[in-house]
């Protein structure tokens, strides 16, 4: 058998998906069943106890294939890029809609109807996939609606398709966003969720973690003497992190140090993570 990532392929001894027959061991094989989060954020545990740590997230949207629901745990796999684990079931709902619209600014809110005055119903982070079936106008405030009856500001939304120019722009936009391991919203962000996002909505879908992103966006790059050779969009690893380059000597990255995503000049990051971490592993250009 071949050996798998875990985070990527939904197998264990009991139990794996079916495409996988023939290439792990497992007691069981299932098809995944389509299904979408429902929830602002769905977080993704390791184990089903919500005691269990969170490797990820899935944003309201996104589609997940269900290889087992049970005691209110559901076994997933986000098919938008691949990560596997267990998310309560009740922020499951079915695929009923064609999404169109995707939450284009860092954060939003829902209304229970098209008028910014009413008290609102949630909200949604930048990422976050919707369907709009209609619009409405209240006092010259444009709304797009949704099957649910909810509103969204319209100008909060961009057809899916409709990309930004500039990811280092986009990741830019979350300066001030608190750090959350695991995170991959803007209520809270993590260092390669922020890669992600800010790259998704671009249009360039990534791995999720910092070694899977090291390995596979763009190509290996030698920094030059000094880190001379970076520029802006530059990506720089260390052991279980990564940073944007935002020009020739600053970077942004959510870390653990401010406990947000923040500007910090590269060669003061070298200094600082290198006594507990070791310098950079590694420099891509995606």
């Amino acid at each position: 058998m071949t050996a798998r990532d875990a985070r990527l392929h939904a197998f264990r001894s009991d139990l794996a998906d079916a495409r996988l027959k023939g290439e792990v061991a497992a007691e069981r094989f299932v098809a995944g069943r389509p299904a979408r989060i429902t929830a602002a954020v769905a977080d993704l545990h390791k184990a089903p106890r919500p005691d269990a740590g969170i490797n990820t997230q899935a944003l309201f949207g996104d589609n997940v294939l269900v290889f087992e629901d049970a005691e209110g745990w559901a076994w997933v796999q986000a098919e938008r890029d691949g990560y596997v684990g267990y998310v309560a079931d009740n922020v499951l709902g079915a695929c009923e809609h064609a999404l169109t619209h995707i939450v284009s600014v860092p954060r939003t809110f829902l209304y229970p109807g098209p008028d910014l005055r009413f008290p609102i119903g949630g909200q949604l982070s930048m990422g976050s996939t919707v369907t709009v079936t209609g619009s409405a106008e209240t006092r010259g405030t444009h709304y797009a609606l949704l099957p649910s009856g909810q509103a969204v500001i319209a100008r909060h939304l961009r057809p899916i398709g409709e990309l930004a120019d500039d990811y280092v722009t986009v990741a830019e936009s979350f300066l001030g966003t608190p750090y959350l391991w695991g995170g991959v919203s803007a209520f809270g962000i993590d260092c390669s969720g922020l890669v992600q996002l800010a790259m998704r909505m671009t249009g360039k879908d990534v791995l999720r973690d910092s070694d899977m992103q090291g390995a596979s966006i763009g190509t290996p790059l030698e920094p030059g003497p000094e880190f001379s050779g970076l520029r802006r969009g530059d990506l720089v690893f260390w052991k279980g992190h990564v940073a944007i380059m935002t020009d020739a000597k600053e970077m942004i990255h959510a870390n653990g140090h401010t406990m947000l995503v923040s500007r910090e000049g590269l060669k003061e990051a070298v200094e600082r993570i290198g006594y507990l971490y070791g310098g950079p592993t590694g420099f891509r250009r995606p």
